[in-house]
């Protein structure tokens, strides 16, 4: 396992709050959704909660029109997307196998935080996560 990398994903509380909360909303199925915050940055500004178009326990897929939505919303606020959000209903909040190969074909360039939610203990879990052909990078996340 790689040690967190010194890129501090960085969320407001309303935001941090969101996630969490969607990915509750969430349940029996992950949940999933995308953020934004301005163009170069790492601190999180927008969360966008969207459709599980899987309607899964085990996987998620973004909804193609939902995506098209937010990334306008956050152009139209001078936002850039970070990255997507999703919950691991039973697992820890480390990508699957899965996980990295969405991420891959998602985002080729890796570029993209990967926020998982795990909420499989009463406590959830929050990490986040680059992914780049196949290596994991975990980043450190700080709630302001």
């Amino acid at each position: 396992m790689r040690l967190p990398s010194t890129v501090v994903l960085t969320l407001t509380d309303a935001v941090f709050r969101q996630m969490l909360a969607h990915a509750y909303d969430g349940l029996p199925d992950e949940a999933c959704g995308m953020f934004a915050g301005g163009y170069g940055s790492d601190r999180v500004e927008v969360f966008y909660p969207m459709t599980n178009s899987a309607h899964s326990q085990k996987v998620y897929v973004l909804d193609g029109h939902e995506q098209l939505s937010v990334e306008r919303a956050a152009d139209e606020a001078g936002l850039s997307i970070l990255g997507v959000m999703h919950s691991h209903t039973h697992t820890t909040a480390y990508p699957s196998p899965t996980d990295v190969a969405d991420a891959a074909a998602a985002d080729p360039l890796g570029v993209y935080f990967f926020v998982i939610v795990s909420l499989k203990h009463p406590e959830p879990a929050l990490r986040a996560y680059k992914m780049l052909d196949g290596a994991i990078t975990e980043h450190l996340v700080e709630v302001v």
